[in-house]
């Protein structure tokens, strides 16, 4: 005879709020490099490449670890994997916290990144002790303070930084999560046992990609040193493509693949990533090249800004951001997500090229930002619904996963651009690039968000309500 599971142990507010803590905690760490990018830049004496690179390893390393975290806590239990995964987390936080050089900020980067992975798990413990109806109120908690943490951190991260040093501005929330970790511990009941999933994980399909991701990354740093250093740059070109080669080799063999490629066949799955791929490239240029124009102090161009002015002028775009998901849920239910999509690329495309001609005063770019990640949340969240209503409710963590992976390597390239476009365009002796390379990377933004809509016009209208 099959053995009954016990019912759920059902938790109570104190639990709720504990894991909201956790999710506050964890926003706020992950947002303080963005408003204090050139200060590290300047305290480390990185290139605007180099910056590019430590802005994006957190994110890169989360879209790896996320799908992985997902099967561990749907086959071991959410609070179980959650508190291992946390202890990453507050370990890259310290080191972070510590380090005296570029390198060893990478490490804490790459560490930190696991936090990523961490809201898939807090969701499983949620539905899991919760009443349905519960449960949704319960995951809306989780999900408006880990946003509510990321604007905290935005805002916070300057003046910690200016007032102490960059190193408080990672210490800090470090030790917040540290402390609703034990809390979450102490709160939350132990997993239910649950059977072995017998696929496994497909570690071979994420050592593969995490290698590609990390040499295209590389690559993208390197490149504008390709006519000094051409054969390091054209061999990471090879391995770069060796790596994917053999990614995709390992996924279309894999029991349980990372990343089901078959899926992409689907039309409304291919449409999706690619327009997500591409809508996030043009969007990261702009995240990269707003607080870098923020920051400088060119011949008469630019701001001087500080960490602390930095992180207000970007907190209306955080915003934007924040209430762009629940707009563009409404608008597809009205109008269909073609429509949405379409709508948001226009407006992203006409503000990146107003941008390009037109950013001389501060309101300009805090406008500019805002409409930018305002529209980009319209269109990721129109076309990750549209995703999760076109397969079958098995597959949505699979289909979900996809996009998710294909949004942050978009999301990577994008900065990456923004960076060898800053790098390209600062005169030899000068630290300080020209007024005509933020024009150019906001040309460029432009045009890669206007190439989406070639692929707009062959999504379906979707289903209006």
């Amino acid at each position: 005879m099959t053995a009954t599971l016990a019912p759920p142990v059902r938790i109570g507010k104190a639990a709720v709020g504990a894991l909201g803590a956790l999710a506050l905690s964890i926003g706020a760490l992950e947002s303080v490099v963005t408003p204090t990018l050139p200060l590290l830049q300047r305290e480390l004496g990185m290139s605007p490449a180099e910056g590019a690179l430590l802005s994006i390893m957190l994110l890169i390393t989360g879209a790896l670890v996320t799908p992985v975290a997902g099967k561990l806590g749907d086959r071991h239990g959410g609070k179980r994997v959650l508190i291992r995964l946390m202890a990453v987390v507050s370990t890259g936080g310290l080191v972070s916290s510590l380090a005296p050089n570029l390198p060893v900020l990478l490490v804490g980067q790459v560490l930190q990144g696991a936090m990523v992975g961490a809201l898939p798990l807090m969701f499983i413990m949620v539905r899991e002790h919760l009443p349905a109806g519960d449960s949704k109120v319960g995951i809306g908690v989780v999900s408006g303070l880990f946003v509510g943490g990321g604007m905290a951190g935005t805002l916070a991260a300057g003046p910690v930084a200016e007032g102490l040093s960059r190193h408080w501005m990672f210490a800090l929330p470090t030790m917040a999560i540290i402390a609703t970790t034990a809390l979450v511990g102490w709160l939350m009941p132990r997993d239910r046992p649950s059977p072995p999933d017998a696929a496994g994980i497909d570690w071979p399909g994420l050592v593969l990609l995490s290698g590609t991701v990390v040499a295209l990354m590389l690559t993208l740093t390197l490149a504008p040193d390709i006519g000094s250093q051409p054969l390091v740059v054209g061999g990471l070109v090879v391995v770069t493509v060796a790596l994917a080669a053999g990614w995709v080799a390992v996924e279309r063999r894999a029991a349980s693949p990372m990343v089901d490629l078959r899926m992409l066949a689907r039309p409304a799955m291919w449409q999706s990533s690619v327009l997500t791929f591409v809508i996030c490239v043009g969007t990261a240029v702009t995240v990269y090249l707003v607080p870098q124009l923020f920051a400088v102090s060119g011949d008469g161009y630019g701001f001087n800004a500080g960490a602390t002015a930095i992180g207000f002028f970007l907190l209306p775009g955080a915003i934007a951001a924040s209430v762009a998901g629940p707009i563009s849920g409404i608008a597809v239910r009205r109008f269909g997500s073609r429509a949405v999509v379409a709508a948001g690329v226009v407006a992203m495309a006409a503000t990146l090229f107003s941008l390009a001609a037109v950013h001389s005063e501060v309101w300009h770019l805090v406008i500019g930002k805002m409409f930018i990640a305002l529209t980009n949340g319209l269109c990721v969240t129109a076309m990750l619904t549209t995703t999760a209503t076109s397969v079958e409710q098995s597959d949505t963590g699979i289909a979900t996963s996809l996009v998710l992976v294909t949004r942050v390597i978009g999301y990577g390239v994008g900065v990456q651009i923004g960076g060898v476009v800053l790098t390209a365009g600062t005169p030899a002796g000068s630290e300080v690039p020209a007024e005509s390379a933020f024009a150019t990377g906001f040309l460029i933004a432009g045009v890669i968000a206007t190439l989406s809509l070639f692929v707009v016009r062959t999504m379906s209208k979707g289903v209006k309500e």
